[in-house]
């Protein structure tokens, strides 16, 4: 169904330099004084994440140039994304950091990967969500779960959630609140901006980035990549209410789930670019668009004025 919304002229650029930035480690914003993106960009989230994320530098945030969304927190933080889209891109791939806040280097490599994408984007139009639970990464200490206590990664509409996440929440984790799934599916606006932007971008791969488990999972159809980096394949299980149960198993979205080793800090960025050459070698062998692919709503962005 196709989404109607009005634009200022702000917004309206804001929109159209998402996907208009120049390719290359070169591209920057002109954002001076009496730019119609720089009161947007300047008041953007790089100050947090600069003070709260590991081996994260204001260069890198910056450069990032980290557009908002319509998506909210519940405390009312706004969900930041960022596109960069190759000149003949064929696939859509989805990356989704800090799903859970305490897993802060998950935001950390995602902004790292943005900068990969611009110098080398492969065949990809990518969409970054480097923190879609800002509420538990601003914390202190931080938190797996969002300002009401939910684990975002147990809320997604998977099948006979209402019995088998209750089940799944009493009897396996003996009500750990850490692994609360919520009330009801979706009932967190975090989870339900993610599953709307799903539903606009049509990703042919969703890779969602967590910590610390120091392994790689995978969850749909087709053939998980062997390895990224020094990360290598141990598929854990599936989820009531998971990403990878509902987005993998249930929507055909293929999931690699990356747990790095640690949630307080990165790999090294030698590490950090071996990764991101494995995923775009095992994306050019096995992730293949479909030619009736459906058309892609543009990301609806936070309007100004």
């Amino acid at each position: 169904m196709p989404f109607l919304f009005s634009l200022t002229r702000g917004a309206g650029l804001l929109a159209l330099a998402a996907l208009l930035l120049p390719l290359g480690a070169a591209a920057r914003v002109a954002t001076g004084p009496g730019h119609p993106l720089a009161d947007v960009v300047g008041s953007g989230p790089c100050q947090e994440f600069v003070a709260r994320l590991p081996n994260v530098k204001s260069q890198l945030c910056a450069d990032a140039h980290l557009l908002p969304t319509v998506g909210r927190s519940v405390q009312g933080r706004t969900l930041y994304y960022r596109d960069v889209v190759a000149p003949d891109a064929k696939i859509r791939v989805l990356v989704v950091g800090a799903m859970h806040g305490d897993e802060l280097s998950s935001a950390s490599l995602a902004l790292h990967w943005i900068q990969r994408a611009l110098e080398t984007p492969s065949n990809a139009h990518w969409r970054f969500i480097p923190a879609l639970n800002p509420d538990g990464l601003m914390m202190r200490p931080a938190r797996r779960m969002n300002a009401r206590g939910v684990d975002l990664n147990r809320n997604f509409p998977t099948p006979n959630w209402a019995r088998d996440a209750k089940i799944y929440w009493e009897q396996r984790t003996r009500k750990d609140p850490r692994r609360w799934p919520g009330p009801s599916p979706l009932s967190e606006p975090e989870s339900r901006y993610l599953h709307d932007e799903m539903q606009r971008f049509q990703p042919h791969l969703i890779v969602s980035i967590h910590a610390p488990y120091g392994v790689l999972d995978f969850d749909g159809p087709g053939t998980p990549p062997p390895k990224l980096g020094r990360l290598y394949l141990d598929q854990v299980g599936i989820f009531p209410g998971s990403l990878g149960n509902y987005g993998g198993v249930h929507k055909g979205m293929p999931v690699v789930t990356i747990e790095l080793p640690s949630a307080f800090r990165t790999p090294l960025d030698a590490e950090i670019r071996q990764m991101w050459l494995d995923l775009l070698r095992w994306m050019s062998e096995r992730v293949v668009p479909e030619d009736n692919s459906p058309r892609v709503v543009p990301v609806r962005v936070k309007t100004t004025g």
